[in-house]
């Protein structure tokens, strides 16, 4: 009998635990922000999320309005279209990242460039129907580490909105990448 309260009190006590971690994890992303934005009120470097060459096209667009910006383009669908689309950037600028394989591992496959580079501010560059979700991954991944982003959403033909069951399961698998450093891809 005392070895059956011992167990209920140990699981107990873990979840405890854990809910602990997670409060004080979620609590620590609004106070890195707060500082990232105050240390960098303005973005110093764009990220593209790839899937769409209309994402692109806007990004190359902003890069002549902001010429010293670095742009940093996750998962492009074609690469060799990209690098002519940005043709005129200097090529010291331009990062085409291909490691990324879905929108948790976007942010995850940068994260180490953007701290290298001591990025504390991005302008986030997706499609309007994907941006909710971005957002909330964004927040908890680049949250946590300390950089602020500022959404600019590029019009797309679909119209619905990324469901909330989604959000959610990406969300999980941010705060899953942040407490382990695996994206829980597989």
């Amino acid at each position: 009998m005392k070895k059956r309260y011992y167990g209920k009190k140990f699981k107990t006590y873990w979840s405890l635990a854990l809910v602990g971690l997670l409060i004080a994890l979620l609590l620590v992303i609004p106070v890195r922000l707060a500082i990232a934005l105050n240390m960098a009120p303005q973005p110093e470097a764009f990220l593209v999320l790839g899937g769409d060459p209309a994402r692109e096209q806007v990004a190359a667009e902003l890069a002549t309005w902001y010429p010293s910006l670095p742009i940093w383009i996750s998962s492009p669908p074609d690469v060799g279209k990209t690098l002519q689309m940005f043709r005129n950037i200097p090529k010291t600028k331009l990062h085409i990242d291909v490691e990324a394989v879905d929108t948790v591992t976007n942010f995850t496959s940068v994260i180490d460039d953007l701290k290298e580079q001591e990025i504390h501010h991005i302008y986030l560059i997706t499609s309007d129907f994907h941006m909710p979700r971005a957002k909330a991954i964004a927040t908890v991944i680049l949250g946590s580490q300390g950089i602020v982003f500022t959404p600019i959403s590029v019009s797309s033909k679909q119209k619905q909105s990324e469901s909330i069951p989604r959000i959610l399961r990406d969300v999980v698998r941010s705060l899953l990448w942040v407490i382990t450093g695996n994206t829980g891809r597989t």
